[in-house]
């Protein structure tokens, strides 16, 4: 039983880790392309600076709380931990939620009111 559960935390830790290097190649993939399309228009490659760092965020949160939810019920079913879990998915949801308004600017449960998907974005 304690190799799995040290097989199931290794796992939640890998994929813990997986949403950090989202975020920072994200981010870093984010800033790039805004220094290398600045010259064209200032605020349109602002904008596609937020959105693509908005996304990477949310993409990265969304492998965060799958890592803790992996670590904090397989690893160690305790009241004390899943109550940290649930306050950790609680502000991390708030986060994704608030991105997402920012970067597609509506709320995830309205569909109708997305901005254009074909936009271009380039």
């Amino acid at each position: 039983m304690d190799e799995y559960r040290q097989l199931i935390g290794l796992l939640g830790l890998i994929i813990e880790s997986v949403g950090v290097l989202v975020i920072v190649v994200g981010a870093v993939y984010s800033c790039w392309r805004y220094l290398s399309a600045r010259q064209d228009s200032g605020e349109r490659s602002y904008h596609h600076l937020r959105v693509d760092l908005g996304r990477s965020i949310l993409l990265g949160l969304e492998f965060l709380i799958a890592g803790d939810i992996i670590r904090t019920v397989s690893v160690q079913p305790n009241l004390e931990n899943v109550v940290l879990l649930g306050l950790i998915v609680l502000i991390r949801t708030f986060l994704s939620m608030t991105l997402h308004m920012e970067v597609e600017g509506c709320w995830p449960w309205q569909e109708g009111s997305r901005r254009d998907p074909q936009a271009k974005t380039d």
